[in-house]
Formats: structure tokens, sequence, C-alpha cells
């Protein structure tokens, strides 16, 4: 007789009486007591947060939650137009839109500071040593023609009011550690490299964030589309009262101009 192969999991179980969640009997010991916040949290990395963790990663899901009528909200709206059938393909729409220039800055973030970080012999101790580690970086992505990810924004041109609060919520907390210090380092510094003082971003700032929470680095960009995910919903249930979908539409539709074709030139 084959054996039966099986495949283990510490997240959800089920049995014909209970149903198990990270060892957890889910209707007697989640349900009512773990927020969903502080559950994202503990199921990321099967170890139930802290106060003050639960509290930095539910600041960083508000902070990401909406922005506004950005490309991914105009799509789940536009999609749902076309489709309102199809609630799901709406907000996948819109989460497929979330890439290197909205949302996935917080990734970006994230690693670029942690490739940084994990290069150092020794993390300073002190601002001027943490400046001297950002100018650096900053001149060499100069250097280089990259941009720094997490500085500069579009609309925000004096500041991204996120940043600060995110700054002073994660030293409230316990939690502003090496990636924090080392972003905010950059938005000082920056300046005498590039010669015009950019804006540190919410994006940004919420990956070096979640990269002090040690989250994996590989799903940053996740946690920045389960925040989406709530605004999503939020553009479709206000689209469901006041809808502007169709007037988009018609704004591009109805206002389109017939040009000349513009070739592409031929390949030798």
């Amino acid at each position: 007789m084959t054996e039966q192969p099986t495949y283990e999991t510490a997240l959800g179980a089920s049995s014909r009486e209970t149903i198990t969640l990270l060892g957890q009997d889910l209707a007697r010991d989640v349900m009512g007591h773990v927020g969903f916040g502080e559950l994202s949290f503990w199921l990321a990395t099967q170890r139930r947060p802290t106060p003050g963790e639960t509290r930095v990663f539910e600041a960083v899901l508000a902070a990401l939650a909406d922005h506004g009528f950005t490309p991914t909200a105009i799509v789940t709206r536009l999609t749902w137009l076309s489709a309102p059938d199809s609630v799901q393909g709406a907000l996948a729409a819109g989460l497929l839109g979330g890439g290197s220039r909205f949302l996935g800055v917080t990734e970006d973030a994230g690693q670029f500071l942690h490739a940084v970080l994990d290069g150092l012999d020794a993390l300073p101790d002190d601002e001027a040593g943490w400046d001297a580690v950002a100018l650096d970086v900053v001149r060499r992505q100069r250097e280089a023609g990259r941009f720094v990810p997490g500085l500069g924004h579009h609309v925000h041109k004096d500041g991204d009011p996120r940043t600060p609060r995110l700054f002073e919520i994660a030293r409230e907390e316990g939690q502003f550690g090496p990636h924090l210090a080392l972003f905010e380092a950059i938005g000082r510094v920056h300046p005498e490299v590039l010669g015009k003082t950019l804006p540190l971003n919410g994006a940004g700032v919420c990956g070096a964030a979640l990269a002090d929470l040690g989250l994996p680095l590989e799903l940053l960009r996740g946690f920045a589309l389960l925040a989406r995910t709530a605004g999503l919903v939020g553009q479709l249930a206000e689209e469901l009262r006041h809808p502007v979908a169709n007037d988009v539409f018609l704004s591009v539709d109805l206002h389109n101009r017939p040009v000349d074709p513009d070739p592409l030139p031929r390949q030798r």
C-alpha cells in the first residue's frame, strides 16, 4: 500500500470540530481577541507581535491604504465599470498596478537600505556616523545614475506628512532601528550631493519600518498590497454611491484626436 504524503503547515488547519490557526483555536482564541493587523503580522512571521510592533505595523498599513486617484484606484474603478459582476477582477486590476512607481517603492526602499546595512562592518552609533554612511550611499547612487528609493514625491514636494509621523511612532515604541536611521540620514544629507532638497516619501519610510520589524524583505510589497486592498475596497464602495468611472472613460473617449501613424523604424 502506497504511503500517503503529508503536507506540514503551522497556518490554518481544520478537523470536523475545530479550526486551528498558528497553533491557536481560531474560534476561541483568535476571533474577537486578535486584530487584523496583528494577525497579518503573526501570519507572516509565525510569532505574535508585541503591542509596539503591532502599532508600527498598523501605522504602515494606514499610511499605504489609500492615496487618492492614483493609477491603482483609477484602474480599479474603470475595471468595475467594464465588469460590474467581477469585484475580484476590479481589485486584482488595481493590485496588479502596484509596481516600481506606485506601492513598489516600499519594497525597493526596504531592500535597498538592507543591502547598504549588510555591507557595513559595523553599524554607526551616532548621527554623524549615519550621516557619513548616507552621504557615501547617495554619492554612489548619483555617480551610477540611479535614484535613491524613497527619495522624492510628485505631490508632497515640501515633505510627506507620513514620514515624520512614522519616525515618531517607531521611536515611541522602541522600533526605530538601523533601516529607519539610515533612511532618516539620507533625508539630512542628500542636498549636499544633489544640490536640492527632496522629501523622504511615505512609501520609502514604510519600507524602512517594515524592514526594522524583521518582516521578510521578499514580501514587503505584499504588505503594501495588503494595505492598498482596503483602500481599493473603499474606492469601489465610493464608486457605488458617487460614481466617477464613466466620466473618466468618457473624458478620454470623447476627446480623442486622430493623428497620423508614427511607424517604428525597420530593424536592419
